[in-house]
């Protein structure tokens, strides 16, 4: 069973103009630490992934899943 994480963070900061250095400190990370979990690096802490949700104004199911996102575009089946 993997254990990876996928998100959306590298998607919703551009949709809205944000760097990563203007995310990190929003969150009160280091700038690479947005870097490792946009790549999959890094899984969130639950506090963390709720912070993001927070600053997104989103639900947390919007940004991360167990399950890799359909492309834009795609249609779900």
């Amino acid at each position: 069973m993997s254990e990876t994480i996928y998100n959306r963070i590298a998607m919703l900061r551009a949709e809205r103009g944000i760097s990563r250095r203007q995310l990190a400190e929003a969150l009160g990370v280091h700038y690479q630490t947005v870097g490792y979990l946009e790549r999959g690096e890094y899984s969130p802490s639950l506090y963390l992934a709720l912070k993001i949700a927070q600053y997104f104004e989103v639900g947390v199911e919007v940004i991360f899943s167990t399950e890799p996102f359909p492309r834009l575009g795609e249609r779900s089946a």
